[in-house]
């Protein structure tokens, strides 16, 4: 309890910090809106689901083949492509449209933990529709993780399920849908914007609240906050429930790459952040830009150099976590805690003064008490 209320003091007192801009100087209006967009969407956003996309189909392949002859060989190369296809999704999970709404596009591809009773039941009964909301928990990247993981303690008995089982052919077919549901949504995403939605949002470079600005980075600060922050290193770690939930993290069932994901996303969120392009060392114009040319100083130091240096100590602390985050929560939680403590000094510069500089409001109810 002390830790916490510690923690809500300190909380308390960054955001009665002062966040500087001179009263005199360039109005966050004056900026090139548009050329931030431009380099959102032309740079990163649409060459990232590109990418994404071709690991999707690359999953797709793998999951046929795997569904034709379950062999180890198969089985390998199915985990590799999932593995691939997993790190890629960190890097588009961020950008949210209307039509990722519309479609569930995160919920479907990476809502964890899996409802493994379900799962199990939809193989036997073969009735399931993976459409509806109540099973956004029973497909995806995790429910993957469970089947290629997950079945039992080892190859030779993960791939019974598969080959000898009573209900063989259905764990075939339930991979094959998933696999297939995870490209399809990824097409239609990548689509949209190849179809009339990227002038759309390069266009709306207003100031108002539903300016493709003020909502990307309204969606990109809430997928800090609530997926990276909360969801990969908060809850498991039980800064909400108070207990530690290992069972709650990312890639659990494979039990090698859930610092692997959340160091990927990191990277992903401060790669947005300061405008560098989708596999490449060039950046273009970004939040950083825009704090810069405002000349955003917050305690006397340049506030894009305060969020940049919070993403690299956020890093080096997570260097220190187990591969495992399952196995870091029930070893030693307090480095996963520590870890938490770092990405929410960021929340602080991100959420309170860089949306304050920008005269962005906040669009989302926080409700997690933190």
């Amino acid at each position: 309890m002390k830790r916490y209320i510690l923690l809500f003091l300190s909380v308390s007192l960054l955001i009665l910090s002062c966040t500087e801009t001179n009263p005199s100087g360039p109005d966050p209006d004056d900026f090139d809106r548009k050329a931030i967009l431009e380099n959102w969407a032309d740079n990163i956003i649409i060459p990232a689901l590109t990418d994404f996309s071709e690991k999707t189909e690359s999953l797709k392949t793998a999951g046929n083949n795997f569904a034709e002859n379950p062999n180890q060989q198969a089985l390998e190369s199915l985990r590799d492509q999932w593995k691939a296809g997993y790190l890629a999704l960190q890097h588009v999970s961020m950008f949210e449209t209307s039509k990722t709404m519309e479609i569930r596009f995160r919920n479907n591809l990476n809502i964890y933990p899996v409802d493994t009773a379900e799962v199990k039941e939809n193989i036997n009964q073969g009735n399931y529709n993976l459409k509806l909301p109540s099973e956004i928990d029973q497909q995806g990247f995790p429910t993957l993780d469970y089947l290629l993981y997950g079945l039992a303690g080892n190859n030779a008995e993960i791939l019974s399920f598969y080959n000898s089982g009573e209900n063989s052919s259905d764990y075939r077919n339930y991979v094959v849908d998933l696999v297939t549901r995870i490209d399809s949504l990824t097409d239609i995403v990548l689509n949209d914007w190849n179809s009339g939605f990227r002038d759309e949002f390069v266009n709306n470079s207003g100031n108002g609240a539903n300016s493709s600005i003020d909502m990307m980075v309204n969606d990109f600060i809430f997928y800090y906050e609530k997926n990276l922050r909360a969801g990969k290193i908060g809850i498991p770690a039980g800064v909400f429930s108070g207990t530690p939930l290992p069972q709650n993290v990312e890639g659990f069932y494979s039990k090698e790459f859930s610092k692997e994901l959340f160091l990927e996303s990191l990277t992903a969120t401060q790669n947005f952040f300061n405008g560098k392009h989708f596999n490449s060392e060039t950046t273009g114009l970004s939040l950083s830009d825009y704090l810069d040319f405002l000349n955003t100083i917050k305690n006397g130091t340049d506030l894009t150099q305060l969020i940049n240096q919070q993403f690299e100590e956020s890093r080096a602390k997570a260097q220190n976590l187990n591969s495992s985050f399952a196995d870091q929560v029930e070893i030693n939680n307090s480095l996963m805690l520590q870890t938490y403590d770092e990405l929410q000094k960021n929340v602080i510069l991100l959420k309170v003064d860089m949306l304050q500089a920008l005269n962005i409001n906040v669009d989302y109810v926080d409700a997690d008490g933190d």
